[in-house]
């Protein structure tokens, strides 16, 4: 396939989308991928969304190792390879168990995950099955462990990636050059 919105040339970029692309270059992403190439068409547009992912993914309440497991079965849901690709290695990083990583991009439920992880999981696993939405038992039970800022940044960091993940399948971005779809597709 087809990269439908591919990285944007330099010399071929407005003033607009040249001040978006310094903006997040200048801060902790320090590069623009994926997404951001695709979003850069409309950089007042990017410049507001990576505002609010730049909180959701830097300065979460849940954690790196849970806010990462929110991120890998978001793009799960949404077969989203380049996200999978780039979330995978920075949520072992984060202490995430690699079988739990590789249960999730076979479409399985990972065995041996911690309380948290399996609270999270179940969760986001639940809100894509149920038409965005949880049981009243699992919300009590995020609600219990997490707060409520917890579960509205639980559901905000997946709502964010969901938009990336559409984003990116829309513009069919490209995986880095040699990298390998980690996503198998889904059983059955």
């Amino acid at each position: 396939m087809t990269d439908r919105l591919p990285p944007i040339p330099a010399d071929k970029m407005t003033e607009a989308q040249k001040k978006s692309v310094a903006d997040i270059v200048s801060g902790p992403r320090g590069r623009v991928v994926g997404p951001f190439n695709v979003m850069l068409r409309s950089p007042e547009f990017m410049d507001r969304a990576q505002k609010l992912g730049e909180y959701l993914r830097f300065r979460c309440v849940l954690g790196e190792k849970l806010k990462e497991l929110v991120i890998l079965v978001t793009a799960r849901n949404w077969s989203q390879q380049f996200e999978f690709t780039a979330h995978g290695p920075i949520a072992i990083k984060a202490g995430l168990d690699p079988k739990i990583v590789e249960a999730i991009a076979d479409g399985r439920r990972p065995d041996r995950m911690d309380d948290d992880e399996t609270l999270v999981h179940d969760f986001c696993t639940e809100m894509f099955r149920r038409g965005m939405s949880v049981s009243d038992s699992t919300y009590e039970r995020a609600l219990a462990r997490f707060g409520e800022q917890g579960v509205v940044e639980m559901v905000g960091v997946s709502g964010y990636y969901t938009m990336l993940a559409m984003l990116m399948n829309v513009a069919r971005t490209a995986l880095p050059e040699g990298a390998t779809p980690p996503l198998t597709p889904y059983p059955g």
